[in-house]
């Protein structure tokens, strides 16, 4: 299976990258720390040289030891893996579930730093989501210019234009979802050219298309608002670089548009899956963009800004997006999240990810209904934007995910189809 390559192949590779990342650092460590700064990093590589090896060849997965607040969590979870096995001895990195040992690497990647200061803050991962940004400047800059020009006549579109242009920003930020590091093992996977000239032929890639869906959703929760209720959108974010600008950009016009009163984005609280967005990646990334010589790219910036200290956007983190539960036993496992969600009229799970803890990660049927995959998890009504990465695929018509098999055998996993597929909750 793909879980199989991805273990085997892929894995260690983002550990050695990992690695290698500690080693170019040595000296900025010294700098910064002295000894003990050189010090903890050859702790920091022995763990995750060790952690490297223990993958490579099968060993069991071990209890964490570290003393991190989530590490009772962890292996409780693990305690659980334990009794599934009926007795066939310790979960082990091949013979385990791909999303749990997945998971589980980068939660040791955490531990590996975070259990050796002065180096705990240091994340591996940051240079890579740096470089993506970087390196898709054409496409930010692009998509900035695209939506700072729509933003001057915003207010003479009619019905029909404003949904147009909510279509199209769901797409980009649906295909931005390409751009995903931990896929690419850190190769670069950066968006090159304007996101915006390809769409039209990318259509025929969305295997399910609620978009009309959203649309009637957001208009009818604008029409019903009352002076006291506000409509909040909700985004879980994926991955830093062009994707998160991708997913501003959106926000942005939900809120320019009046189609939403303010934006919730949840990120993690750890580096995560190489590229995921941190705390840290939200506000370097608006950052960026403020400073830029570009007028577009810094207008962007300094709105956005603007956005988070009037609080009409609010950007939360919470252990529970780094645990390795799937989202059916978020009620149970963080209720305080759970009851955060509730107070959304709609949640964006953007990535591949957020949709195999969304169904679980199990081998469906593709026509089994997205609602019954959801496992009873419906906080609010949620949509999923997402590219296939990996052989989890539901709420298919009968035989579409039979068809596209037989001429394209990696269509699940290969990144060239999407979906928006939508719950209306309970």
């Amino acid at each position: 299976s793909f879980a199989y390559f991805t273990i085997k192949d892929r894995l260690p590779q983002i550990l050695t990258r990992v690695i290698d990342t500690l080693h170019r650092h040595k000296n900025e460590f010294f700098e910064e720390h002295g000894e003990k700064g050189v010090e903890a990093e050859k702790r920091a590589i022995s763990f995750l040289s060790k952690l490297r090896n223990e993958l490579q060849t099968d060993k069991p997965v071990t209890p964490l030891e570290d003393e991190l607040p989530d590490a009772a969590l962890w292996n409780q979870y693990l305690d659980y893996q334990r009794n599934l096995s009926n007795g066939n001895g310790e979960p082990s990195w091949f013979q385990s579930p791909w999303l749990f040992v997945e998971c589980y690497m980068y939660r040791r990647i955490h531990a590996a730093l975070a259990q050796n200061p002065p180096i705990d803050n240091f994340d591996v991962f940051k240079e890579g989501k740096a470089q993506n940004f970087f390196e898709s400047q054409e496409a930010v800059i692009a998509l900035c210019t695209y939506f700072q020009e729509l933003l001057k006549n915003i207010k003479d579109l009619d019905e029909k234009q404003l949904k147009e242009e909510l279509f199209k920003l769901l797409q980009v930020s649906l295909w931005g979802n390409k751009c995903d590091l931990s896929f690419s093992a850190g190769e670069d996977s950066s968006q090159k050219s304007s996101p915006l000239q390809s769409l039209a032929n990318m259509v025929p890639y969305i295997l399910v298309n609620d978009m009309e869906k959203l649309w009637s959703l957001l208009v009818n929760a604008k029409k019903n608002r009352t002076e006291t209720s506000n409509v909040r959108v909700d985004i879980i974010l994926d991955n830093a670089g062009f994707e998160l600008v991708s997913d501003l950009v959106l926000a942005d016009f939900l809120l320019s548009s009046k189609l939403a009163d303010e934006v919730y984005f949840h990120g993690k609280s750890i580096p995560w899956y190489v590229s995921d967005t941190t705390k840290h990646d939200f506000n370097w990334t608006i950052k960026q963009l403020q400073s830029a010589n570009h007028m577009w790219m810094s207008r962007c910036g300094i709105n956005w800004e603007g956005n988070l200290k009037k609080a009409v956007w609010v950007f939360c983190d919470h252990m529970f997006w780094t645990l390795p539960h799937d989202f059916s036993s978020m009620g149970g496992v963080a209720p305080d999240l759970y009851a955060e969600l509730q107070k959304s009229n709609l949640i964006f799970f953007k990535g591949d990810l957020n949709y195999r803890k969304l169904t679980g990660d199990r081998k469906w049927e593709y026509s089994v209904p997205f609602h019954q995959a959801l496992n009873k998890f419906h906080p609010a009504p949620l949509c999923s934007l997402r590219t296939l990465k990996s052989d989890t695929q539901v709420g298919l018509k009968p035989g579409q995910g039979e068809q596209i098999q037989a001429s394209e055998p990696d269509w699940m996993v290969s990144g060239k189809y999407g979906v928006v597929q939508f719950d209306a909750g309970l």
